[in-house]
């Protein structure tokens, strides 16, 4: 009788309404379709199925008067068979910076059903650093767009982090802790992801009370808009870290120093063992549920990239039975996930022995270990693959947000498949992406997270050509040839080394065995004729591919997604002649040729200002952009001031002190910091080099280095003014480029 009552009022909804009722999962479908495609939302149809195998599963089917049925469990599984149709069937591409959306006015029919499951139960996104060094000036029209192309590529499971500020608040303020000491714990905006990674504290704070209560209600939005398209944010949980000032009010507690982080005094940790930890812990998830609710998601880097203050087994285990026992006291469905990151950065530390131990401190299938760097150093292999806790394959990708053209696609799907034919049937349960920052190499998320839906091995060629037809939504075999060249070059190596143009400059001649930061070995690299750049790959493959994809500006000029990738190779082909002419200004200052160093150092001088100028033409490459985005969260003179200076530090000195050890860690390739911040130091470097010259005097680089480091650090406290919109246009500026460099790359 039920049955028939409720197939009376369909019919009679149906009748009246002239449209079936939505379910939760099919209006957040709906949602995203009219925030991307607004003038097409009568075209597609969206139908909630329930899965079979408990994965994640889409179709795709054709319907009544040429619309198109998208069927999914969930909505974001529904995203997902949009994404796969516009892609295959519309020849459109939607892309982390800009989408390229150009729909036939009839849409394509497909040739029958299509089906897609996903093998995974989860698709990860973000790091810690991804929020200090790409999204800490996001607003919510900002992270919406985020959160649609999360879905839209699958995602469901994405790091969740802002307004931890707001619930450490009320704890500590629970535990007795007065307001100033409090102020004392928490670092500034930027930096924020490395204080709750326990590396740092205190740095570039204390925190305005408005950035709390602001950050606490953008966290509210991100959530619930998150849940409603059936993603599962991980939150946090308590690691340990402590303020310093709690040994005050609890001075029976074992709270000790940890070691020195990358020049930064040693943090503090309370004991896991110690019976505040649990009161500490408990409380802060509890109040975290109160405040932003919870999807038993927990993350929680208790030695990041310290060691522990003890290589005892029973220790171990101990502590992350403690830590794990925070957790499910506040939460009995608590899942522990962990960076899996310290068994490569410390892996003389963890061996087996330790490492099985701390893992199996944990109950079975209560963690989910992140295995960060899949695509060059993974470490389920070394691990047993994490001593049979459920596990998810990552790329790094991009470290500190280098702004470059960078991933090993090739290698990407080799390590990728010697993980998934290995373990998929075993214990690991998920594929992700775990950048230090976003926004320059949009081709590497879109093929990892392909590989959600499609986890064959593939033709990368092919794949890359597809790429670039759906990228412009043009069927040029000149477009396919120029992405086959990057292909073949920058999308041919797994990383990229730190730039020099954009560290402290100094003395560099590029020959065989010269090295850079442990992080960014350089070995083997040597300026030759056959080879004058001294790069990680084919120079001259990149500059071919320019030319090409320029010689394609008569039809593209109006896409969007072409304009940021002309701009992107045109400025990674200028700065691929860093090497070169730091190497041609070293030579000649030790070869004593006044006349040469004047030469090369104007043609360093051009450089800069070129690559000031290329920059300058999209939104996405401008220093003016990143400062007033951090203004913007200010509501009073002093605020604004505050936030500017913390988001000029993280870009150039990262720690707010002349002297640190981090400085141009996180240096970008931005308009604005070309002109107003490299340049001004190369000056000042070849001033000092053509004193030596003149005066006859050996270059003196303590004092260069006393002196640049007191402009770089007066540079962080100043407020000069940066284009925050684009000039010029990309188009114009290649090709004044290519026709003044283009001899150099001719071999």
């Amino acid at each position: 009788m039920r049955k028939v009552v409720s197939s009376i009022l369909l019919l009679f909804t149906i009748t009246v309404f002239g449209q079936v009722p939505q379910s939760s999962v099919e209006k957040s479908a709906y949602g995203i379709l009219k925030r991307i495609l607004p003038d097409r939302v009568s075209s597609f149809v969206f139908k909630e199925i329930t899965e079979i195998n408990n994965k994640d599963v889409f179709e795709v089917s054709n319907g009544h008067a040429g619309k198109i049925i998208i069927s999914g469990n969930s909505t974001v599984a529904m995203a997902s068979g949009l994404d796969w149709y516009l892609k295959n069937y519309c020849n459109t591409h939607i892309s982390l910076n800009y989408n390229q959306l150009d729909l036939p006015e009839t849409l394509p029919k497909l040739p029958s059903k299509i089906r897609k499951e996903t093998p995974f139960d989860y698709r990860y996104l973000f790091n810690y650093c991804t929020y200090g060094y790409t999204m800490p000036w996001w607003n919510w029209d900002r992270w919406e767009r985020m959160i649609d192309y999360m879905a839209l590529k699958g995602v469901n499971m994405p790091l969740a982090i802002i307004g931890q500020e707001a619930v450490w608040q009320e704890v500590f303020r629970d535990l007795g802790m007065s307001r100033q000491q409090i102020d004392n714990f928490f670092v500034g905006p930027a930096h924020l992801p490395w204080g709750w990674m326990g590396n740092i504290d205190g740095m570039a704070g204390p925190l305005p009370q408005n950035w709390i209560s602001q950050r606490k209600e953008l966290q509210v939005k991100i959530l619930e808009r998150m849940r409603s398209l059936g993603m599962k944010p991980v939150l946090q949980a308590f690691t340990g870290h402590v303020p310093k000032a709690l040994k005050i009010r609890y001075p029976e507690a074992n709270i000790f120093q940890i070691e020195d982080w990358a020049g930064a005094e040693g943090t503090y940790f309370l004991d896991p063992t110690d019976a505040l930890f649990q009161k500490i812990g408990t409380a802060f998830i509890k109040k975290q549920t109160e405040l932003y609710g919870t999807d038993h998601l927990y993350d929680a880097d208790c030695f990041i990239e310290v060691n522990p203050p003890s290589k005892d087994p029973v220790f171990l285990k101990q502590v992350s039975e403690s830590v794990y026992k925070s957790m499910a006291l506040a939460d009995s469905k608590a899942t522990w996930v962990l960076q899996g990151w310290f068994f490569f950065f410390k892996k003389d530390f963890w061996t087996k022995e330790r490492g099985k131990a701390f893992l199996d401190g944990i109950p079975r299938n209560k963690a989910i270990v992140l295995d960060l760097y899949g695509e060059k150093n993974p470490t389920w292999d070394k691990t047993d693959a994490f001593y049979g806790q459920p596990w998810i394959w990552n790329v790094i990708c991009n470290e500190d947000q280098k702004v470059n053209m960078s991933g090993d696609l090739e290698e990407m799907q080799r390590q990728f498949q010697e993980a998934y034919t290995s373990e998929i049937d075993n214990n690991l349960k998920g594929i992700g992406v775990i950048p230090e920052g976003l926004g320059y190499n949009p081709i590497v998320q879109d093929f990892i997270f392909e590989k959600t839906w499609n986890p064959q091995k593939l033709s990368v060629k092919e794949w890359i050509e597809d790429y670039a037809t759906v990228r412009y939504g043009t069927k040029s075999p000149s477009v396919k040839k120029a992405w086959q060249l990057l292909g073949e070059s920058v999308y041919g190596r797994t990383r990229t080394m730190w730039s020099p143009l954009i560290t402290t400059p100094r003395l560099m001649i590029f020959e065989e065995g010269s090295k850079e930061d442990i992080r960014h070995v350089r070995k083997d690299f040597k300026i030759t004729e056959t080879d004058p750049f001294a790069w990680d790959f084919d120079v001259y493959k990149l500059a071919k591919a320019a030319e090409i994809l320029l010689g394609e500006a008569n039809e593209l000029h109006d896409i969007k997604t072409y304009n940021f990738d002309l701009a992107n190779v045109y400025r990674e082909l200028l700065s691929s002649l860093t090497h070169k002419y730091i190497n041609d200004l070293s030579v000649a200052y030790q070869q004593r040729d006044r006349k040469a160093l004047d030469r090369s150092a104007k043609s360093l001088f051009k450089l800069l200002d070129d690559l000031e100028a290329i920059t300058g033409t999209n939104e996405n490459f401008l220093l003016g952009k990143w400062l007033e985005d951090a203004k913007s969260w200010g509501s009073t003179p002093e605020e604004k001031e505050y936030y500017e200076w913390n988001a000029r530090t993280i870009v150039t000195i990262w720690q707010p002190d002349p002297k640190g050890g981090l400085r141009d860690y996180a240096g970008k390739q931005w308009n604005g910091l070309f002109s107003g911040y490299y340049k001004p130091r190369w000056e000042l470097f070849v001033e000092h080099l053509q004193r030596s010259l003149t005066e006859d005097v050996d270059f003196d680089p303590k004092a260069y280095d006393s002196e640049v480091r007191e402009i770089d650090y007066k540079w962080t406290r100043s407020h000069q003014i940066y284009p925050s919109v684009p000039s010029g246009k990309t188009i114009d500026v290649a090709r004044r480029i290519q026709t003044e460099y283009a001899y150099l790359f001719k071999k």
